[in-house]
């Protein structure tokens, strides 16, 4: 299993550091939307649409995604439906968690799959625009979450006695989120002590919310992000056991699916471009 993290994890690597590295406008929006559209492919299946009729979804994010594409090449702004995605993050995600795996499941399928859909499309958005803001915005937005995301493993592993979540996410705990929350304060600091040494990388999260906030809500909004990550998570936990599934699927080996590994990010990169927006 381990071997196959690992392979799986340098080949994805493989493809996406050229691409966010790249030149030309278009190898990052079409690789990351090809991994939305297996998330929107495993959202189906998850919320009850399996064979064809799932794979039909995974083409409507394929093709909303172009047509999100086309309309941004022509100068039409999305920040509409960033920031709308932003709010239903803040404020349905913690409230279809309080509802739980049953309020999940008595909820129409149809309109489960739709709020799928748009989930994943205004995800994708916000990757792209996050990329046109500069390498080093997007990294960090990455970053913020990957090292929550570690930390937070680590310190439920070490110190987690609370648990955040029993019902839906046994294994994750209250002194984890806190630790995850304290390795984004480090990596904050490290990034702005650092960031003139590489001024190719351009601006970060952790500078813009800096510039536009001050850095004590700063510190703050860093914090709020990422118990959004946090919330992100735990909805794709609840929609996996309200399909009494353990993964999202087996695209990835060793990793479960596309969803397992970018649940965080969902409501983490829409919330980041709205907060950094002028």
């Amino acid at each position: 299993m381990l071997g196959q993290r690992i392979v799986t994890a340098i080949v994805l690597l493989a493809l996406l550091i050229p691409a966010l590295w790249s030149d030309a406008a278009w190898p990052f929006p079409l690789l990351t939307l090809a991994f939305l559209a297996a998330a929107g492919w495993e959202w189906a299946r998850l919320n009850g649409t399996a064979g064809p009729p799932a794979a039909a979804w995974a083409a409507a994010v394929v093709l909303a995604g172009l047509l999100a594409w086309w309309a941004m090449q022509t100068g039409t702004s999305l920040h509409g439906l960033v920031v709308l995605a932003a709010l239903a993050w803040l404020f349905g995600g913690p409230w279809a968690l309080r509802a739980g795996i049953d309020g999940w499941s008595r909820a129409p399928a149809s309109a489960r799959r739709v709020l799928g859909l748009g989930v994943v499309i205004a995800a994708w958005v916000a990757l792209v625009e996050a990329r046109v803001q500069g390498l080093g915005f997007v990294l960090s937005v990455f970053c913020t979450v990957w090292v929550a995301d570690i930390a937070a493993y680590a310190g439920g592993r070490a110190f987690g006695r609370r648990k955040l979540a029993p019902r839906i996410s046994p294994g994750k705990s209250w002194e984890g989120a806190v630790c995850g929350v304290l390795a984004v304060w480090l990596l904050a600091w490290g990034w702005w002590a650092l960031q003139s040494s590489w001024p190719a990388l351009g601006p970060s999260l952790f500078s813009a919310l800096n510039e536009r906030f001050g850095p004590g809500p700063a510190i703050l909004l860093l914090t709020g992000l990422v118990a959004m990550s946090v919330v992100g998570d735990l909805f794709e936990s609840l929609l996996k056991r309200a399909a009494h599934v353990k993964d999202s699927s087996r695209l990835l080996p060793g990793h479960g699916g596309v969803l397992d590994r970018i649940d965080a990010l969902l409501p983490v990169f829409p919330l980041a471009l709205a907060l950094t927006w002028r």
